[in-house]
């Protein structure tokens, strides 16, 4: 491989090889090398492309805990991939948005509730994010040892979530404990797993922007994680370099030039935008040489090989991927089970499972028949997308009566004084509620419309209007003392809301995320008893944003489970099921180990219940004896398992001396002696509010020699 680019770059002129070093390449026709497009997106499926499979949201997947449910999604993303590239190149469709190289997954952390794009993440936890991104790179990349079946990018190194609105300016400040244990240990795992490519932040990180900062990029990235694949610059990153601070930029340097040969010579081989076009002049002016360009081309020609893109048709086996699985039955089926598995219940005082053959069912709410909350931010579409009104309309018994009113917009207050929905609310014998926010209100800075704060969330509420609208519909249904109607408040979103009034005014609440195409089914199946809830809370929600540090401060003191003092609305890992499970009988194989040996717990679960469930046992580790400060506590290990009424398991959990290492202050691991409390459960061992309760765990203490 490493000839044939070698041969490939002595063929090209200058002009052609700076060409091919911006997104959208030219074809060059005389060597018969069409036109391609690195710039694709995957996030939770094609994006942007072809009508296809629609998963849920990347938050949702961190709900269900599941790293082989990433992989088999990221595989099915894959196998879509390959067929439509197929079956568009084979038309001469070579557009942005049709290739292999995907800039998926975004395994930046999700630190802060406010900002607008933490949706796209796996959620607060370094150890999460790290496992199911691993896996989603997996299944995007395939294990064929000749050929990529596509190319993984992990994004946005580093130290980059929030503010959207200062992102091109703004400055991260973090220190080197913050660093190595919470910003940077999945970009380590995606590298292990040999994730094809990374791309640059626009912020800068301690004092330096992330597409020229050779600490991030030479040192540890290169030098120290030993990573073979090539880097990228986020869209138009590099005009921030030229941008002086009046202009919202950092004002690095001065020209297009400069900018572009600063980015050459910190190793970055892709400008995504048009920064590279001025190559040739920082040539002329002496600023890089032809071999800089050269080096990274062909870091960069590799990845295009690695695909088998300069290779006859038929050489590699992705090839023959047909048209007929993209957004197929079994592809349906899957998005559906990620759907069923991403939903947390966060309140139940016996409402639900509902029934499905009430006399009368009223649906209500902004975003009941809405389908852009099915999508959330970076998305396809396909030709049959379940809204929730949909999906429990499909769901009900044919004699059962269905009424649907709006009753509210989704964040501005009606005009018209006159609201016939409300009184719906006391006839029925349900009433289900559809609130929360969309993409209108949280995303990336351009793409949130409706959003005055860049599609950051810095009002950490529900829109007013609508928890006035289910204050209304509470009066309604508790106007008859005898017969007051339920009401089950389902919310939609990628961050964590203050549900606070939610809780109160509603019997059962369920947060579904941005369910996919099938959203509305798998809510259906939740709602009517067909599965039972299993989602968990990948982010803590807390009761306020007064609970948190400013939005702008990167350092990791009171934020997350790790390192949150308060008692929160809801703790990270929570979640609730139509059943009950007990952990008996934890045992480890040591209670004293030396710093190089493992140890193997085992805990009994038993399904105390009288339904089939899905439980995801969690573990977490507490270093009781640390000479520095520690998390509270933090995930080491997870598992979701099946069980039926009354049936029990016993689960083993591996132990490495990795899990007992701790970062020192500055960025350093070590294991230090002492005691360390494990505690294994269905939640994380946080402190709680609400009427949640103590998590039930089992708790064994491991000493280390």
């Amino acid at each position: 491989m490493d000839e044939r680019v070698e041969d490939l770059i002595s063929r090209l002129t200058l002009e052609e090889k700076i060409a091919q070093m911006v997104n959208g390449t030219p074809a060059i026709e005389r060597l018969k090398i069409p036109p391609y497009d690195y710039w694709n997106e995957a996030l939770h499926g094609i994006g942007r492309s072809c009508a296809a499979t629609v998963f849920p949201q990347a938050i949702g997947l961190g709900a269900t805990f599941d790293e082989d449910l990433a992989f088999r999604v990221s595989s099915a993303i894959s196998d879509e991939a390959r067929a439509i590239y197929n079956a568009t190149a084979e038309k001469g469709y070579y557009n942005q948005y049709n290739g292999l190289t995907f800039w998926t997954p975004n395994i930046n952390i999700f630190r802060d509730p406010r900002w607008g794009r933490g949706q796209e993440t796996y959620g607060e936890d370094p150890y999460l994010t790290s496992i199911l991104g691993s896996a989603f790179v997996k299944g995007l990349q395939g294990d064929n040892p000749n050929y990529l079946k596509t190319a993984a990018c992990a994004k946005h190194f580093a130290v980059h979530s929030g503010p959207e609105k200062v992102r091109h300016e703004f400055n991260a400040e973090v220190n080197q404990k913050d660093l190595w244990e919470t910003y940077l240990p999945a970009f380590k795992a995606l590298v292990d797993v040999n994730v094809e490519s990374v791309m640059c932040a626009y912020n800068s990180t301690n004092g330096e922007p992330c597409c020229t900062n050779n600490h991030l990029i030479k040192d540890i990235l290169r030098d120290k994680w030993q990573f073979k694949g090539h880097v990228l610059t986020d869209c138009w990153a590099l005009v921030d370099l030229f941008n002086q601070p009046s202009e919202g930029g950092h004002g690095r340097v001065k020209t297009a030039a400069e900018a572009a040969a600063l980015a050459i010579k910190t190793g970055i081989s892709l400008n995504c935008g048009v920064t590279y076009n001025s190559l040739g002049d920082a040539i002329k002016e002496g600023l890089i040489t032809e071999k800089d360009i050269d080096a990274q081309l062909a870091i960069l020609l590799k990845t295009r090989f690695k695909l088998g893109l300069f290779d006859p048709k038929g050489s590699n086996p992705y090839d023959d991927i047909p048209f007929d699985v993209v957004n197929s039955n079994a592809h349906r089926t899957l998005s559906k089970e990620a759907a069923q598995k991403s939903i947390v219940l966060l309140k139940n005082n016996g409402i639900l499972p509902l029934k499905n053959n009430l006399p009368k069912y009223f649906v209500t709410g902004p975003n009941a028949a809405s389908i852009e909350i099915l999508l959330g931010n970076y998305y396809g579409v396909n030709p049959n997308m379940v809204t929730i009104l949909e999906g429990i309309s499909s769901a009900i018994e044919p004699t059962s009566q269905l009424q649907f009113r709006l009753g509210a917009m989704l964040n501005k207050p009606s005009i018209n004084p006159i609201n016939y929905a409300t009184g719906n609310a006391g006839n029925s014998d349900v009433t289900i509620v559809v609130l929360g926010v969309s993409s209108q209100l949280e995303g990336e800075e351009g793409d949130s419309i409706d959003s005055n704060t860049a599609g950051d969330r810095l009002d950490y509420d529900l829109p007013k209007n609508q928890i006035d609208y289910l204050k209304d519909l509470r009066e309604k249904a508790d106007e008859n003392p005898k017969d007051k109607k339920p009401i089950v408040t389902i919310i939609t979103g990628g961050s964590p809301i203050n549900l606070t009034e939610v809780e109160a005014l509603s019997d059962a609440v369920l947060f579904v995320w941005y369910p996919g195409e099938e959203g509305g089914t798998a809510v259906a199946d939740i709602l009517f008893g067909k599965v039972s809830p299993s989602g968990r809370l990948p982010i803590t929600f807390p009761k306020s944003l007064n609970q948190l540090p400013a939005f702008d401060n990167y350092s990791m003191k009171g934020r997350t489970y790790k390192y949150m003092n308060d008692d929160p609305m809801y703790p990270f890992g929570f979640g609730l099921s139509y059943t009950a499970f007990a952990y008996n009988n934890i045992k480890a194989s040591s209670s004293s180990i030396s710093k190089t040996e493992h140890v193997t717990l085992e805990v009994n679960i038993t399904n105390t219940g009288k339904v089939k469930s899905d439980e995801i046992v969690q573990v977490y580790i507490s270093d009781l004896e640390a000479s520095v400060a520690v998390p509270n506590s933090q995930l080491i290990k997870t598992k979701r398992i099946t069980l039926e009424a009354g049936a029990s398991q016993k689960i083993v959990f591996e132990l490495t001396p990795k899990d007992f290492e701790i970062v020192n202050n500055d960025g350093t691991t070590i294991i230090e002696s002492g005691d360390f409390k494990i505690h294994i459960g269905g939640s994380s061992p946080m402190k709680r509010s609400f009427d949640l309760g103590a998590p039930k765990m089992s708790e064994i203490i491991i000493s280390v020699k």
